[in-house]
């Protein structure tokens, strides 16, 4: 696992975004093999704590790894950053001066053939970030009928081509890995164009429902909201529309003292704003970044400030 190659998306940004000082308590609920969790530690020495959150076994050992120097300083967590307030609640933290959520897939992930996440390499249908985790993509791929599987296609990677991969799936089963999974979506969807393959979509989609990732996003923000001490920063960074669309309508409803609809005269709602919006518009990767690592080029990041 050591060799595993693994680039902090957006790590400068993140470290501006989040203005981490000691003695401050911080949470990295995506953990990965920790390198934002090691530039938190370094902005909030010499007596800052952090919280690492992660999901996924493999990536929690390499951050293990990383944050060694820090030890006493940072506990580290197996599980779903959806727990994040029992969590809390076991540390003994009350609140906490900075949030990092950086979601969708890493590196890590997807460089071992093993995991399944990649049609670059050929592995068996799994795409599971949690091995305890009873659903896999095979599951999906073998046994959902055709209406199920194009409107997995449809609603989590928004294929236009998601009835015709669907029935070519359905044709060509049993589909035993992510190669073969490729080139039936290519036979179905057509060849490349532009910078996108054509099973991008297909792979997203089935990844996003085997990890129920968008139901996950909407249960942790108000959690990350409640956990946060005033002043304290959550700072998102999303890869897809899907995601972007939740945090981006988390943040503006919870900046806005009343949600009531813009035609009635009195506010009822009683809705009050506990955060602020520090970046109207989502920040992006230079082309130093995504010249260096092409995963950063559909990244975004958004930041809040609790009030």
């Amino acid at each position: 696992m050591a060799t595993v190659s693994h680039v902090s998306v957006l790590y400068h940004e993140i470290i501006h975004a989040l203005q981490p000082k000691s003695p401050g308590y911080y949470v990295d609920g995506t953990l990965g093999a920790g390198g934002h969790a090691r530039g938190i530690m370094e902005a909030c020495a010499p007596n800052g704590c952090l919280l690492g959150i992660e999901i996924d076994p493999q990536a929690l050992a390499l951050a293990r790894e990383t944050l060694a120097p820090y030890v006493g300083h940072v506990q580290l967590v197996q599980a779903s950053y959806t727990s994040l307030s029992a969590i809390l609640i076991d540390c003994g933290w009350n609140s906490v001066q900075g949030i990092l959520l950086d979601l969708g897939i890493s590196s890590i992930q997807l460089n071992a053939a093993v995991r399944g996440f990649s049609f670059q390499y050929d592995g068996p249908l799994d795409m599971r970030f949690d091995p305890s985790n009873p659903l896999t993509a095979d599951h999906l791929v073998n046994k959902s009928s055709k209406a199920e599987l194009a409107e997995i296609l449809h609603l989590y990677g928004e294929e236009p081509s998601a009835r015709r991969i669907a029935q070519a799936i359905i044709q060509a089963r049993p589909v035993t890995g992510t190669k073969q999974l490729a080139e039936i979506v290519i036979r179905a969807a057509g060849k490349q164009h532009g910078r996108i393959h054509p099973a991008t979509r297909t792979f997203q989609a089935l990844r996003i429902k085997v990890n129920d990732e968008l139901n996950a996003i909407e249960c942790v923000l108000p959690q990350a909201t409640a956990a946060l001490a005033p002043g304290g920063r959550l700072a998102i960074i999303t890869f897809h529309s899907l995601e972007d669309r939740i945090v981006k309508k988390f943040i503006r409803s919870e900046s806005r003292d009343c949600l009531c609809p813009p035609r009635q005269p009195i506010c009822t709602c009683g809705h009050k704003a506990v955060l602020k919006e520090i970046t109207r518009k989502p920040i992006r990767p230079g082309n130093t970044e995504t010249n260096k690592n092409i995963r950063a080029r559909s990244a975004r990041l958004r930041v809040a400030e609790r009030i």
